[in-house]
């Protein structure tokens, strides 16, 4: 049960994590009105704003996504320690 639960979380937290890359690299080619980057964003905004209250833009740059991403792969890793525990 506990691998299962641990392989789980981890493909979760993992596409999570490459939904926030896509997502920031269609941001630089795609209309943010198409209907894909829309798609994505409405996953990926929750998430980045209470990020950019914190952690604000520098010299126009926005590191939110990779707060973001850091964070991701922190939940993982003590997901699994938790579940590897049960």
């Amino acid at each position: 049960m506990g691998l299962i639960l641990t392989t789980s979380l981890s493909i979760f937290f993992r596409v999570l994590s490459f939904i926030v890359i896509i997502d920031v690299l269609l941001s630089y080619f795609m209309s943010p009105y198409h209907p894909i980057r829309s798609f994505l964003d409405r996953i990926v905004e929750p998430l980045l704003n209470p990020i950019r209250r914190v952690v604000p833009a520098i010299a126009g740059l926005d590191f939110s996504p990779v707060v973001l991403i850091i964070v991701l792969q922190i939940l993982e890793s003590v997901t699994a320690s938790l579940a590897s525990g049960l």
